[in-house]
């Protein structure tokens, strides 16, 4: 089967069938195109006659051309995706992909705001209409540790404010409850009684602009990264800051990863446990700064020696 058609055919199934998100097929897209310019590169016409060769040299490739890591092995995720189909299809008897992992990444940890810096973000004066909007909108991203799109896409018929929850749908259409607390609670009732009137009847989106209109993914971040310079942080926040900052935040208190992983919306407990790494370095900040053995004193002459 000739590759091209076969990379239609994938894409067809993962928008009518698989129930992917339209994000998620849009990068499936990019990386499928990648993959088949390096093809006919390499005179590979059929998706017969990729092997395990190809797709380790096209990796290589990819990685030899400036690529890091983690899109490398996003190349490689929409390859997996692609021959599992093939091969449920019958078109393909073996995955060439299976056994070829990209470079290892270093892995970031996520930067995140200390409880000071989040108070000083949200303590936004409700001057106009727009503020009390923008304060219900970070009040919530805090207290619920949304993602942007989450939060883009969340509609009032998903918020109970009277008993303080939000109903999420999250990646894969994975659906969780999430607490709100009582600041944001009041918060976005304060900007539903300006948004009633704009919005009329239905179950509308809750953030829009002025006149009614959906805020998208790219307003909402701009608008994070504006109160985030009006309150004086010496940084541009962005909302996924949020959110990692509320998880940071959620577990230094509790200690329990698996609440994190439900309230995150995580599928897989091992994406949570990036949090245990920060709540280690927040306990080896604290330890360096405080522990008398661990505090080295300019007197002490045995603290500037080699020995």
């Amino acid at each position: 089967m000739k590759l091209e058609a076969a990379v239609s055919a994938f894409l067809d199934h993962a928008a009518d069938e698989a129930g992917l998100s339209p994000a998620t097929i849009d990068a499936y897209r990019r990386d499928l195109a990648r993959f088949q310019a390096w093809c006919r590169d390499s005179d590979i016409e059929s998706v017969e006659a990729v092997s395990i060769v190809e797709v380790r040299s096209f990796a290589a490739a990819e990685h030899r051309r400036g690529l890091d890591p983690r899109s490398v092995q996003r190349r490689l995720s929409g390859l997996r995706r692609l021959f599992r189909y093939l091969r449920r299809e019958g078109i393909v008897e073996a995955d060439p992909v299976q056994g070829v992992r990209a470079p290892k990444a270093r892995r970031k940890l996520p930067e995140v705001l200390d409880v000071d810096q989040v108070l000083a973000l949200l303590d936004i004066p409700e001057e106009d209409d727009l503020a009390v909007r923008d304060r219900a909108m970070l009040e919530l991203f805090y207290a619920s540790g949304l993602r942007v799109s989450e939060l883009a896409g969340l509609g009032w018929n998903r918020l109970d404010l009277f008993e303080g929850l939000v109903r999420v749908v999250g990646k894969g259409r994975r659906e969780r409850l999430v607490p709100m607390g009582r600041h944001a609670v009041r918060a976005l009732e304060r900007w539903r009684r300006i948004q009633a009137p704009i919005a009329g009847v239905g179950d509308s989106r809750v953030f829009t602009s002025l006149k009614g209109r959906p805020l998208g993914v790219r307003a909402i971040q701009k608008r994070v990264a504006y109160w985030s310079r009006r309150q004086g942080l010496d940084q541009n926040v962005h909302p996924h800051q949020l959110r990692h900052s509320f998880a940071s935040h959620i577990l230094e208190s509790s200690g329990d990863l698996r609440a994190v992983q439900e309230l995150l919306g995580h599928a897989n407990l091992t994406t949570t446990q990036i949090y245990t790494h920060l709540d280690f370095q927040h306990l080896a900040r604290v330890y360096d700064e405080t522990h008398p053995r661990a505090r080295k004193s300019t007197k002490d002459p045995e603290a500037s020696s080699d020995q």
